[in-house]
């Protein structure tokens, strides 16, 4: 097994969280805040917008099933990249899409993903790519969120959407029998 860490946001934790867990490969998931000053935020101060911190995912997986460039790819195609500090009606700093590098070729990897990517959008790409300081786990209560809630508004509305988009694009990459 070739276990990597992967820290990514994409808008509410709750969406990102959602995806990764589906693909194959992906041993582990966790909610979180990273990207900030604030220490050991919490997530009415991160709601707030003034901790500098994004929501974001820490994904543990398997490199030999998935390649982080892969894992990258998915990220990237679900959710909007194009939009400064918002996804849908999450709008703050805390909602930017971000990829959090653990070290120098994660960081290649994601630049030139981002390379790669700049004609497939209609607008400019705005993903951040920076290195990971620290990464600060969000409350128990945010683990598995969508599917505890799956008949919650906004996870009927905005995460269950997003997953149909993922089985549609990525079925490929799908664990087999979905958690």
């Amino acid at each position: 097994m070739n276990k990597q860490t992967a820290t990514i946001g994409g808008g509410c934790f709750w969406c990102v969280e959602a995806i990764m867990k589906r693909i194959n490969g992906v041993e582990k998931v966790q909610s979180g805040y990273a990207g900030g000053h604030t220490p050991a935020p919490s997530y009415r101060e991160v709601c707030e917008g003034r901790t500098g911190h994004a929501e974001v995912t820490q994904v543990t997986f398997d490199a030999d099933v998935i390649s982080y460039k892969d894992l990258l790819s998915i990220f990237m195609t679900s959710h909007d990249p194009t939009t400064h500090n918002r996804q849908g009606g999450d709008v703050g700093t805390q909602y930017r899409s971000i990829i959090l590098y653990h070290d120098s070729e994660q960081k290649a990897v994601a630049e030139g993903l981002m390379a790669e990517l700049k004609d497939v959008f209609p607008a400019p790409i705005v993903t951040e790519v920076v290195p990971l300081e620290k990464f600060f786990p969000a409350e128990e209560y945010h683990d598995n969120y969508y599917d505890r809630n799956t008949e919650a508004a906004y996870c009927t509305a905005v995460i269950a959407p997003k997953v149909a988009k993922l089985r549609a694009k990525h079925a490929d990459k799908l664990k087999p029998v979905e958690v």
